[in-house]
């Protein structure tokens, strides 16, 4: 819809500032960190805000058809705080240019009371002459929660459609969700999130077999393969993928089915947290949250987020329990200060629960994420691994980042009773495993060495992995004959755990603290 004159203008606009096929300029690609997000704006402001991106998906999306007069409409919304101005405009002018006129209702930026001088009257102003786009300011900062909310309850579309604010969309992006939502109202559907470099911005498309999301017991979001389990069910390479969980970021859903939800929990501060929560509840109340291999959205991953993730914290609480029933404890485990975090009140939102008669967690993760390990933690086989002999010290893991959790050593740092690196799990196949992140990585000894490293875990323990707690504290490897030892690591200061001959010292005795 828009008039002819406003059509005019974004096609004007885009031959008179040319189009990028998904490449940069060849200018220096040397950083500068905007105040708030660390992206190379530099490089960004001198990149068209028209570009096309290259084409980075399966041949087979191309033989889709779609009836596009019996597809829904929607309304995209994009919340903003204090956005780059190029990336913010590239956002909206991929969106005008990659979706089709009859299926876009309009699109309704949501100002989350930025201040910077550029989204002000220069923002509205340059907004004011496109077709369909609407600028909603907040009268305060609301968080990215309530600021997407802001723009659901002004939307006009059938579906909602949400993105960041640092996009670009590939073409024949928004086809395939609305073509799902349309075949299942109850289905949430979420594009392939593709890679823009936030140095070079060089889009990283990838056409092959998008991840699914998941989750670790911190309630942190992971990416992992899709499973077997999940590649039988399919039809074909372009079917839809289930996921357990989303990023949060992008995803459509069908705004009746939204408000049918329950929307977002508005006690939720800021973002961190909202996403878990609200896969959570899409599979536990009867929807099914699902990625389409042909919607292909590209997305700047800055090095920090514009919202402060201060709250995320209280909005895990809150998500672990209105949803997770007793499994809630294995979060807390793990993350013992979060048992004091204030988290307001969730009243509300259990008598939603249980007003739309959902399932408990044990059926989710049973049928939806059943290759998410359960830990046991059985009581006084979890929590800190302290050593009798250095009686502040315990073991300690702390891979250098969430893509390298396996290969290192186990070393020995004083005890914080913060969980996360000191937590361990001693299971009933005599493992001490680290599983407060994913993949779970368990303490294994190498043939010939003395050093304890992280191995992946396995179905079935190997013989290097086990590790007897017997009843004197002692850590017994049976496989090497040796026990584990407490000893000062050498030309230093610090400690390590180590295989020695087994004693009666101290420095091999061992036990499990939950708290301090």
């Amino acid at each position: 819809r828009g008039t002819n004159k406003q059509k005019l203008r974004v096609l004007l606009l885009r031959k008179e500032r040319g189009l990028d096929v998904g490449r940069h300029p060849l200018v220096s690609a040397t950083p500068f960190y905007s105040i708030l997000l660390p992206i190379n704006i530099y490089l960004s402001d001198r990149i068209s805000l028209h570009r096309r991106l290259p084409e980075r998906w399966n041949p087979l999306c191309k033989e889709k058809k779609y009836d596009y007069n019996n597809l829904p409409t929607t309304s995209v919304i994009i919340a903003f705080y204090n956005e780059a101005w190029s990336t913010l405009l590239r956002t909206v002018y991929s969106v005008l240019e990659t979706s089709p006129d009859i299926l876009l209702e309009e699109v309704i930026l949501v100002d989350d009371y930025s201040d910077r001088e550029h989204l002000k009257e220069r923002l509205a102003s340059e907004l004011s002459g496109l077709p369909k786009v609407r600028l909603i300011r907040a009268n305060r900062r609301e968080g990215l929660v309530r600021a997407r909310l802001l723009g659901a309850s002004a939307a006009k579309g059938e579906v909602l459609t949400f993105l960041d604010c640092h996009c670009e969309c590939h073409e024949g992006w928004l086809e395939p969700l609305l073509q799902r939502i349309h075949e299942e109202e109850s289905a949430v559907v979420c594009p392939v999130i593709d890679v823009i470099d936030w140095n070079t911005f060089e889009y990283l498309g990838n056409p092959g077999e998008p991840q699914i999301g998941g989750f670790d017991w911190r309630l942190v979001f992971t990416w992992h393969v899709v499973p077997e389990r999940e590649r039988m069910r399919m039809r074909s390479p372009v079917d839809v993928i289930r996921s357990p969980t989303m990023a949060g970021g992008l995803f459509a859903v069908s705004k009746k089915y939204f408000e049918y939800l329950g929307s977002y929990d508005t006690g939720m501060e800021v973002w961190g947290g909202e996403n878990l929560e609200f896969s959570f509840r899409i599979w536990q109340c009867g929807g099914t949250l699902e990625t389409h291999p042909c919607s292909h959205v590209g997305h700047v991953f800055p090095k920090q987020a514009p919202y402060s993730r201060s709250k995320a914290l209280a909005n895990s609480v809150r998500a672990a329990e209105v949803w997770m029933d007793e499994f809630k404890e294995l979060y807390y485990h793990r993350n013992p200060h979060a048992r004091l975090e204030p988290f307001g009140d969730v009243t509300e939102r259990k008598q939603l629960r249980a007003r739309l008669q959902c399932k408990d967690f044990r059926w989710f993760l049973e049928n939806v994420y059943p290759e998410l390990h359960v830990p046991e933690d059985r009581p006084g086989f979890f929590g800190m691994l302290q050593n009798k002999g250095l009686k502040d010290y315990c073991f300690d893991y702390n891979p250098p980042n969430e893509n390298q959790i396996v290969g290192h050593q186990v070393l020995l740092y004083l005890c914080h009773g913060l969980g996360q690196n000191q937590f361990f799990e001693y299971t009933s196949q005599e493992e001490i495993r680290y599983n407060t992140h994913q993949p779970e990585a368990c303490i294994a000894v190498e043939a010939g060495k003395d050093v304890l490293i992280m191995s992946l875990c396995q179905e079935t323990a190997p013989e290097n992995q086990k590790f007897t707690l017997q009843e004197d504290g002692s850590l017994f490897h049976a496989q090497s004959n040796k026990c584990v030892q407490a000893e000062r690591k050498a030309f230093s200061d610090s400690f390590v755990p180590l295989l020695r001959d087994c004693t009666d010292s101290e420095h091999q005795k061992w036990l499990f603290k939950e708290h301090m």
